[in-house]
């Protein structure tokens, strides 16, 4: 199936803390390899890779240093190999993080770059001249903190890096440089990868005219005093610029060229993520899916996913998104939605439940379906070079890295026979995989059952999404396709909450994998963190109010 993509359930495998084989404390590649069962026993369609090709790890191998090798920390092309026909032959898919908007310093591209002005990549990277007083071209800040601009003396110039100063931004004005990174992608499809997760891929275009960007006025965001100065700015000129588009589409051409390959893009731009998002993947001749991080912050209102939905479909009829609630950059939500829960088991199935009947496809993050909760670490712990700079008011990424706990008893639970590089709490030692395997009743056991169940509804895959206007907290919707249709009703809160549901015929019933909920006659009662399904008749459409 060339379209595998819509409405297909990814999973994230984030290496160096899925499963190590070698002892080091650091996953790896064959150490993925013993784990493929488990990925292909939950019932997804495709695997993300997070980055394994050689970086300094600067920034945990987003920090690229050569595009066509594997990183001997994960493995070999060999070890890939194996990986791609392993997962092949268990019905998965594989697709790989491309972080081509910047590279490592230590890429030889940058050491010949940064050399002088004349040699043959003096224009692969953003460089521009100080100002008359010396100080950078303009008011650019960097994502992990500070200016976004480094000084190199031996050009005399600065150059642009939108995060670490180890990360020098690629310069894709220039025509050698979009050639060079079809060339990288080629690569990887020609081995046999499925295609890509597209890392910042709003940033690859700056502002030609390196206009400094204005003060950001969006509530809720902009305070006087910043954790990160990075959220005082609109960033309007130092990403997501309109030459974005005609790029994606010549990788998406590229993609065309191999049957089945496909493309989602990391959309960061608190501003406009969902019109991006659309923007990218509309028109069949741009990128196949898309996520920003809407759902990956602290709202967890039904307004709130009302929203983003309706507004990515209005902006984009025929465009496609990619939803996610955790991932790498994020705290666990388990963990950030916790204050609308009283159990974080029932938070977990809730949110697996809304996440897969949402219209997209959908990206689970690897431990989300054991319920992980953030591992909460002592800063000599971490290793995040954001966490390090904006300890404690921002903690960094580390607690959603921790490895994955397999085995019963002590901590690491089977991760790893050595030192892990990211310790494994309590927390998440006491929900390891074995456990949960033994457990009828537990979250893991429920993601496999509501990941085969929506298999049998191609509705929730890709019918058409209708919301209902309910007032908070209750979050209900249509899915239709053809005569088939389901209707999706969730309380998002720990309290227990009446709704109205009208039109439904005499004796119908919840579909089994509903829970905290119960029908009767034209009520429908929902417990804390209740969720419903109800399948209907052909024709019919129900009427759901709840005024709170």
């Amino acid at each position: 199936m060339t379209e595998w993509w819509r409405g297909g359930v990814i999973y994230q495998v984030y290496p160096r803390s899925f499963q190590d084989s070698n002892g080091d404390g650091v996953g790896d590649l064959p150490g993925i390899i013993r784990r493929l069962d488990h990925i292909a026993g939950l019932g997804v369609d495709c695997i993300w890779l997070s980055p394994i090709t050689q970086s300094p790890q600067d920034d945990m191998g987003y920090d690229v240093s050569d595009y066509r090798e594997v990183d001997r920390l994960f493995g070999s092309l060999q070890d890939f190999d194996s990986l791609v026909a392993q997962a092949h032959a268990r019905g998965l898919k594989v697709i790989m993080d491309q972080v081509v908007s910047h590279t490592s310093d230590q890429h030889p591209w940058f050491a010949e770059s940064r050399l002088n002005r004349t040699n043959a990549k003096a224009d692969w990277y953003v460089w521009a001249d100080p100002l008359p007083d010396g100080s950078p071209p303009n008011n650019w800040p960097a994502v992990f903190g500070g200016r976004a601009w480094e000084w190199n003396p031996t050009r005399g110039q600065y150059y642009l890096h939108n995060f670490l100063a180890s990360q020098p931004d690629l310069n894709f004005h220039n025509p050698d440089v979009q050639q060079a990174v079809l060339d990288i992608m080629r690569f990887w499809l020609e081995r046999g990868i499925d295609g890509f997760r597209l890392d910042t891929v709003n940033y690859y275009f700056h502002d030609k005219k390196l206009r400094s960007n204005p003060p950001n006025k969006l509530k809720n965001e902009h305070l006087a005093y910043a954790v990160n100065p990075y959220d005082m700015q609109e960033h309007r000129h130092s990403k997501s610029q309109p030459e974005n588009l005609a790029f994606l589409k010549r990788v998406r051409a590229l993609l065309n060229e191999f049957p089945g390959a496909t493309a989602v893009g990391e959309v960061g731009d608190s501003h406009k993520s969902v019109q991006l998002m659309a923007e990218y993947t509309s028109g069949g001749d741009t990128l196949h899916m898309c996520y920003g991080f809407d759902f990956l912050g602290p709202q967890f209102t039904a307004a709130h996913f009302r929203k983003c939905i309706e507004q990515f479909f209005k902006t984009g009829p025929d465009g496609w998104p990619c939803w996610s609630f955790s991932n790498h950059d994020v705290p666990r939500h388990v963990t950030r939605w916790a204050p609308f829960s009283r159990s974080a088991g029932d938070l977990a199935r809730q949110t697996a439940a809304l996440v897969l009947s949402l219209k997209g496809s959908v990206c689970l993050y690897q431990g989300e379906e054991l319920g992980l909760p953030e591992t909460d670490l002592l800063f000599e712990e971490l290793t995040d070079p954001r966490g390090i700079r904006f300890w404690p008011e921002d903690k960094g990424r580390d607690g959603c890295r921790t490895p994955m706990p397999w085995d019963e008893g002590r901590a690491p639970n089977g991760f790893t026979t050595g030192k892990p590089w990211l310790p494994v709490k309590p927390a998440q030692s006491a929900l390891n995989v074995a456990g949960q395997n033994a457990d009828a009743n537990s979250t893991l056991a429920f993601y496999r059952t509501i990941l085969a169940w929506r298999k049998t509804h191609p509705v929730l895959q890709t019918g058409d999404i209708t919301f209902y206007k309910t007032a908070e907290p209750i979050l209900a919707f249509r899915r239709g396709k053809g005569e088939d249709a389901m209707l999706c009703v969730f309380n998002l809160s720990a309290d227990i909450h009446t709704v109205s549901v009208g039109g439904v015929p005499s004796g119908a019933e919840l579909e089994p994998i509903s829970a905290n909920a119960a029908l009767a006659r034209d009520a429908m009662k929902l417990g804390a963190n209740g969720y419903a399904f109800l399948r209907l008749p052909p024709g019919k459409k129900p009427r759901v109010s709840f005024k709170g």
